[in-house]
């Protein structure tokens, strides 16, 4: 009887172990490249760390809840005028490097020269 509380016991702490690890919220796999040439407009290209930003966010519908995850969305989605210009930098990024530059955090660039850059001709 001893044995099998202890089994039981054993087996309640890595079900527990295991759940803990899977909901640390902890990426499994980063997808997608890591890192993305976002389209700028006429103030250059803007490199995103993709993979710098699933590992920190885990969440990915952060994000993609405004757009697909499919290569080359954000243009083609401005395109067909389903997303406004500036809707992703403005509503998505600044807005959140903001917010947690204000809670004390590290935090990305918040001004758009920080992150569009000019490409040499």
């Amino acid at each position: 009887m001893t044995i099998r509380v202890c089994l039981l016991l054993v087996a309640a702490m890595l079900v527990f172990a295991a759940a803990s690890i899977a909901l640390s919220g902890a990426p499994v796999e980063n997808k997608g490249a890591a890192e993305i040439k976002l389209p700028g407009g006429t103030r250059g290209p803007v490199p995103f760390p993709h993979h710098q930003h699933q590992n920190q966010l885990v969440d990915c519908k952060i994000c993609h809840s405004l757009y697909p995850q499919k290569p080359g969305i954000i243009a083609e989605l401005k395109a067909a005028g389903t997303l406004k210009k500036k809707q992703v930098m403005n509503k998505q990024c600044t807005q959140c490097h903001k917010q947690k530059k204000k809670e004390g955090l590290k935090a990305g660039p918040t001004t758009c020269a920080k992150c569009h850059i000019k490409e040499k001709k």
